[in-house]
C-alpha cells in the first residue's frame, strides 16, 4: 500500500502539471495549490508510517526498466531521503503561495513549477542511478524556463547560465555513470543490479574501488567527476557563479525553491551517489574538499558583505552556507555528516524565509537597493518582527534553525584532528571555517541596520502593507525556524540508523573514528 502512495508522490505533480494545461487559466493556482496540498498530506501519511531505527530504504519499488542494460525503476525512501520529502513538500505548498500573484500565463507557470516538484521527489527517493539521472535531469528543465520567462531584466542570460552550468555538471555524472557501468558489467557477484546504489555499496565493489583493487584509477577520477558534478549544484566555489544570476532574475518563489530545496540535490547526492561509492578516494583527498569548502564560505560572507543589491546579498549568503554542508561531508567524521544534514535542513528553512521577506518589500518598492530602504520596521512593525526571526535564524543564532547544523560541523571538523598525526591542517580550516560564522554576523547586522533601523521613509506611506497570506508564509517558516532549533531530534530520530549504516559503508574502507 505505501508503496503505491510513494509512487503516488512522485507523479501526482505531474498529474496536476497536466491539470493546469487543460484547465481554464484561472484555475491553475487552485490546482497547483491543492496538488500541493495532496503530495503534503501523502508525505505526512509515509513520514507517520516510517519505521524509525530501520537504516535501509523503505517501500521500495523495484520494476524493470531497460532490461537490456539492468535499469531498474528503484525507488524507495530512508533517513537520508524522507526529511528532504518532507521539506520539499512544505515548501511547496508556501511556494504556490508566494506566487498567488504571478499574473503572466499562471497556467504555465504553476504547470513548470509542478513538473519541477515531481522532479525534486524523484531524486530524493531514486534508488537506480539511471534513474536519478533522469530526475535530475527533469528537474533542470523547468527552472530553466521559470527564470528565463517570468525572471527579471537580464533573466535569458541568467536561465542560460544556470542551464550551462547544471548541464556541464550532468556530462559529469553520465560519465562516471558510464564508467561504473563498465566496470562493473564484468563482475558475476553484481549481475543484474549494475546501477543499483546499495549494490554498489557492497564490499565486493568496494573492493573494486580500493587503493588496492583493479580500478583504483578510475575511482580517483569518478570521485572528482561526481563531486564537481554535485558541487555545481550546492554550489560549491568556485562552480557557484550561475547561483546570484539566478536568484536575482528569479520570481521571488523560485528563489525560494532554488534556495529551499534545488541546492539541497547536491548535498543529497554527495552523501548517497559520491561518499559511500568512492570512499578511498574521499579519504585521500579529503584534505583539498574541505579547503574549497572553506574557501567558500569565506568567499560567499565577503562577497555578501560587499553588496549593495539586498537579493543578491542573500544569495551570496548561500553560498557561504551550503560551504558549512561541504566542510561537514569532507572532514569524515559523523558528527560533521550529521552537521551538514542538519545544515541543509535548517537553511532550506531560513534562505526560503529570507527570499521571501526580500520579495515582499520588492513587490512594492520594485527595487532591492540596501542605501535606499531604513526604518522599514516602524513602517510595518510586525513584519520588521518576523524578519528579525527570519534572518537571525538564517546567521545562526542559537535556539534558531540555522545554529545547529554549524555548530555540529564545527564540532565534527576539530573531531577529524584525531585520526591524522598532524592536526596543525584541522585546527586552521575549523578555525577559519569559524571566523565565517564571525562575517556572517557582521553582514547580516550591517544589512539589517541599514533596511529596518533609522528614521522611516515617506514613500514607506505608500506602500501597500503586507497581507494576510504573506503573513501566513513568514509566520509558518519562522515558527518552523524556532520548532527545528528547538527540537533537532525530529530530524536525527529519522536519520540516526541511517547514518549509521553510512558511516559503516564508508568504514569499510577504514574511515570510522
Amino acid at each position: 500500500m505505501y508503496e503505491s502512495l510513494l509512487n503516488w508522490l512522485i507523479f501526482t505533480p505531474c498529474i496536476g502539471a497536466v491539470a493546469c494545461l487543460l484547465l481554464p487559466a484561472d484555475k491553475a493556482r487552485n490546482i497547483a495549490l491543492g496538488t500541493s496540498i495532496i503530495t503534503l498530506l501523502m508525505t505526512i501519511v509515509l513520514a507517520l508510517e516510517f519505521q524509525i531505527g530501520h537504516s535501509g530504504p523503505q517501500f521500495v519499488t523495484t520494476l524493470q526498466w531497460i532490461p537490456a542494460i539492468n535499469v531498474q525503476y528503484k525507488v524507495g525512501l530512508d533517513g537520508l531521503s524522507l526529511p528532504l520529502i518532507v521539506l520539499t513538500s512544505a515548501l511547496s505548498v508556501l511556494v504556490i503561495g508566494a506566487g498567488w500573484k504571478i499574473e503572466k500565463s499562471p497556467n504555465i507557470f504553476m504547470a513548470l513549477y509542478l513538473l519541477l516538484l515531481s522532479g525534486m521527489y524523484g531524486v530524493f527517493v531514486s534508488l537506480d542511478l539511471v534513474l536519478f539521472y533522469v530526475f535530475f535531469e527533469i528537474s533542470l528543465l523547468p527552472m530553466y524556463f521559470l527564470i528565463g520567462v517570468w525572471g527579471g531584466p537580464r533573466k535569458e542570460y541568467a536561465a542560460i547560465k544556470f542551464f550551462l552550468y547544471t548541464l556541464a555538471g550532468s556530462i559529469c555524472l553520465l560519465i562516471t555513470m558510464l564508467g561504473i557501468y563498465n566496470v562493473t558489467s564484468s563482475a558475476d557477484f553484481v549481475a543484474g543490479n549494475t546501477w543499483d546504489m546499495m549494490a554498489l555499496q557492497t564490499p565486493a565493489i568496494q573492493a573494486l574501488f580500493s587503493p588496492e583493487g583493479e580500478y583504483w584509477n578510475f575511482a580517483r577520477w569518478a570521485f572528482w567527476l561526481t563531486f564537481i558534478a554535485f558541487a555545481i549544484k550546492i554550489p560549491v566555489a568556485p562552480f557557484h557563479t550561475w547561483l546570484p544570476d539566478a536568484h536575482v532574475e528569479a520570481p521571488t518563489p523560485i528563489s525560494m525553491i532554488l534556495a529551499g530545496v534545488l541546492l539541497k540535490m547536491g548535498g543529497y547526492a554527495l552523501m548517497r551517489i559520491t561518499y559511500p561509492l568512492f570512499p578511498d578516494a574521499a579519504s585521500l583527498y579529503w584534505e583539498c574538499v574541505a579547503c574549497i569548502a572553506v574557501f567558500g564560505i569565506l568567499y560567499g560572507a565577503l562577497c555578501a558583505m560587499a553588496q549593495t543589491d539586498w537579493k543578491k546579498l542573500v544569495a551570496y549568503s548561500s553560498v557561504s552556507h551550503m560551504g558549512y554542508v561541504t566542510l561537514g561531508i569532507a572532514v569524515l567524521t559523523r558528527t560533521g555528516f550529521d552537521g551538514a544534514y542538519y545544515q541543509m535542513i535548517g537553511h532550506g528553512i531560513t534562505s526560503a524565509m529570507m527570499f521571501f521577506l526580500v520579495g515582499v518589500v520588492y513587490e512594492r518598492a520594485h527595487h532591492r537597493e540596501i542605501n535606499n530602504f531604513g526604518g522599514l520596521w516602524l513602517a510595518w512593525p510586525k513584519y520588521g518582527g518576523w524578519s528579525m526571526l527570519g534572518f537571525f535564524a538564517g546567521m545562526g543564532l542559537p535556539g534558531l534553525c540555522g545554529f545547529i547544523g554549524e555548530v555540529m560541523v564545527l564540532l565534527g571538523t576539530f573531531q577529524a584532528a584525531q585520526r591524522v598525526e598532524d592536526p596543525t591542517f584541522v585546527y586552521i580550516i575549523g578555525s577559519l571555517a569559524a571566523f565565517g560564522v564571525v562575517l556572517t554576523a557582521g553582514y547580516i547586522l550591517w544589512m539589517f541596520q541599514r533596511i529596518y533601523m533609522g528614521k522611516t521613509r515617506p514613500e514607506y506611506d505608500h506602500f501597500e502593507k503586507p497581507t494576510g497570506r504573506e503573513y501566513a508564509i513568514m509566520v509558518t517558516l519562522g515558527v518552523a525556524a524556532l520548532i527545528f532549533g528547538i527540537a533537532p531530534i525530529l530530524v536525527f530520530s529519522y536519520t540516526n540508523a541511517t547514518f549509521n549504516n553510512l558511516m559503516s559503508v564508508i568504514g569499510l574502507a577504514g574511515l570510522t573514528n
